[in-house]
């Protein structure tokens, strides 16, 4: 018969293991720190105290222990690998560190297998999965509390490919799948970083609509506007949803040549009458546009 192994006994085998598969997150590659001999006795000591029978059986012990595995991991790596970043230095940091524990996670969990199976598949425990597990420990304890400032950053980035400065879109990019990941496949995170985008994009072309009334002729401004539209299609095509991308488009064409211009051109030519015949002419052309819709436009962004 196979002996009980107890849960100090068991934590002893692990505790090398856990501590080896952190090493992750410092950048070494999986392959120099285990040998499949290795790897194999990590699993069978969690299978053997799985299925031992009580008082022996400490799946519930380990679930515990895969989490504080997590959670340290975080707390002695991540944060403070993230935690003075600022800005793009900030994107950076988080997908790399979400990337690497990702791997770290995925390696626990190979040790752990057989206790997702034992305890999330029974249906009378609310438990989740040791991945849906991983997710919610990087979620609460990263990305919840720097979603501020990740979202700053996201939207300087923005702006700053809008005003032709030379920028990452990986990074955009990255943003939008890590928001996108952490949602356990649901949509909460990244839809607040799309509605942040549409209004920051809103404020952005807001303001810029005055400024071309001051300099530029109505032809002039409506070709800008339409170069404005192609940009921005081709800029939000490469890190945002296809459903997104239209929102975006339909912001821009609002701000720029619908209803919301053309109350923007009256307002101006009210308050800055020695403009008024451009103002007004710009008025007359989009009033003659009211009938193209985004569609219709978009064939030509």
């Amino acid at each position: 018969m196979t002996r009980k192994l107890t849960l100090e006994e068991g934590m002893n085998i692990l505790g090398g293991g856990i501590s080896k598969a952190m090493m992750i997150l410092d950048g070494y590659p999986t392959s120099s720190l285990f040998t499949c001999e290795e790897y194999m006795k990590m699993y069978d000591c969690v299978y053997q105290m799985c299925v031992q029978q009580p008082p022996f059986e400490y799946s519930a012990e380990l679930y515990e222990i895969f989490k504080k595995a997590l959670e340290e991991s975080i707390t002695s790596r991540v944060i403070p690998a993230v935690k003075d970043k600022t800005q793009n230095f900030l994107l950076y940091e988080v997908w790399n560190m979400w990337t690497k524990y990702k791997v770290m996670a995925k390696f626990l969990g190979g040790f752990f297998l057989y206790l997702d199976r034992q305890v999330t598949d029974d249906k009378n425990k609310n438990t989740a999965s040791l991945n849906e597990l991983s997710v919610c420990c990087f979620r609460d304890m990263v990305v919840s509390e720097l979603y501020p400032k990740i979202m700053e950053a996201a939207i300087s980035l923005v702006n700053q490919d809008r005003e032709g400065n030379s920028v990452d879109r990986d990074m955009l990019k990255d943003v939008s799948t890590l928001f996108v990941e952490i949602g356990s496949g649901k949509m909460y995170y990244y839809e607040n970083f799309e509605t942040a985008i549409l209004a920051s994009t809103a404020n952005y072309y807001n303001h810029l609509l005055p400024q071309w009334l001051l300099h530029y002729s109505p032809i002039d401004i409506f070709m800008k506007a339409q170069n404005c539209l192609n940009q921005e299609k081709e800029r939000a095509s490469q890190f945002m949803h296809e459903t997104s991308v239209e929102k975006l488009l339909q912001v821009v064409h609002e701000q720029l040549l619908g209803q919301t211009a053309l109350d923007q051109a009256k307002q101006y030519e009210k308050q800055k009458n020695e403009y008024g015949d451009c103002s007004l002419q710009y008025q007359e052309m989009l009033s003659g546009c009211a009938g193209l819709n985004l569609g219709e436009g978009s064939s030509r962004v």
